[in-house]
């Protein structure tokens, strides 16, 4: 029997399994993948125990809950002076990566153009070609990585259909300011372009609010803005996410989803609905949470042979070895190789996340661990 070829022949594992797995192989000090080593908060742990014993377990509405799905829009008012209809423009999903699929699939028709800005998130460009799209790329440039807005206006042509926006910006840390929004605003003004924008880490931006394309009502008509509880609440293995777009977008989106997964596991939407209006505290201290997590690993990394600058958000820590000099020659996949099976912690190359290897040498770590977990890595990495 001939087999079909693949549809996405640049696609492999991803480097998030084979830096986990590596790390588990050697047991190794896993700031590879972003997810926490410690575990939601108790109240919201105990609501989820709660529906589950009385009932919840069948289906949940095709578009979330009505009160996570009013909970989500009391958070848009409140943090970015942002109504939203919660019937016709909130839909909860299964994990932000679902809803970043389904926003892409929706509206990306054969021969359309989508604009990326490398390092990317590596779901973007599959999602882009099983839909015929084309995927540009752009390079930020380190140390700061912000996006260079000429370089988009000569990338944006008649065929450009969407730009992908990711701010707080996995995997570089770097943010967005009121200044990229207005010249975001200014590119897209007579035009039909969309914007899917990845927002994901919206409560882990430190030194500054957090510019989510809802503050602006010009942004926000042409935009899917989607987002992620397990972030937020330390429950990355719970897959729950959401999308906030205007309703004709949101038409559109839904009709994808009710296929994808149609529903997403209801005693856990109704216990985040819980929490999120008895604690809002949790997602407003947040920013300070992980600000410390930061500042803690980047004081025990100063005596590193590591460079590096602070990230403005997320929970990743980027660090150039550049400056190690008898491990330099190494490309960022073998040096975060010989990090994980020598040095005993697992990083992320930044390369994987380009269409075209930058030369920087680059590794990312998560600095969502017990400060017992970032002080017994710190002292690792200092030894090298």
């Amino acid at each position: 029997m001939r087999y079909p070829e693949t549809k996405l022949p640049k696609v492999g594992t991803t480097i998030f399994t084979e830096m986990s797995q590596l790390a588990a192989e050697h047991g190794a000090i896993n700031l590879s993948q972003g997810f926490p080593d410690f575990d939601g908060p108790l109240a919201l742990l105990d609501r989820v125990t709660y529906y589950l014993e009385n009932g919840a377990n069948q289906y949940a509405p095709m578009i979330g809950v009505p009160s996570l799905r009013n909970a989500i829009a009391v958070k848009a008012e409140r943090l970015y002076s942002c109504q939203v209809n919660v019937d016709t423009e909130v839909t909860v999903t299964s994990g932000a990566t679902e809803a970043l699929f389904a926003a892409i699939s929706s509206v990306v028709t054969p021969g359309d153009e989508v604009i990326v800005f490398d390092p990317a998130y590596d779901s973007y460009e599959p999602a882009i070609e099983l839909n015929g799209g084309k995927t540009v790329h752009l390079a930020l440039q380190a140390p700061d990585f912000a996006i260079d807005w000429s370089q988009v206006a000569t990338a944006m042509t008649d065929r450009t259909r969407m730009i992908v926006i990711n701010s707080p910006h996995n995997p570089t840390g770097s943010v967005l300011s009121e200044s990229d929004l207005d010249q975001l605003e200014a590119l897209l003004k007579r035009t039909d372009i969309l914007l899917l924008s990845d927002e994901v880490y919206e409560h882990i931006c430190f030194d500054g609010e957090h510019q989510s394309m809802l503050r602006r009502p010009e942004l926000a008509k042409r935009a899917f803005v989607v987002s992620s509880f397990g972030k937020t609440f330390h429950t990355t293995g719970w897959k729950v996410g959401y999308c906030i777009a205007p309703e004709p977008l949101t038409r559109e989106f839904r009709k994808l989803h009710q296929y994808l997964t149609f529903c997403t596991v209801h005693p856990i939407q109704l216990a985040l609905a819980d929490f999120m209006n008895d604690f809002p505290e949790h997602y407003l201290e947040l920013p300070a949470f992980y600000q410390q997590k930061r500042d803690l690993f980047c004081q025990l990394m100063a005596g590193s042979r590591f460079k590096f600058v602070p990230a403005d958000g997320t929970y990743f820590q980027l660090m150039d070895y550049s400056g190690i000099s008898e491990h330099s020659a190494k490309s960022d996949v073998e040096f975060a190789r010989w990090l994980t099976s020598e040095v005993g912690v697992a990083a992320i190359p930044i390369s994987v996340f380009y269409e075209t290897a930058p030369e920087q040498k680059l590794v990312r770590f998560c600095f969502a661990k017990d400060d017992a977990t970032l002080k017994r890595a710190a002292e690792k990495l200092c030894k090298i």
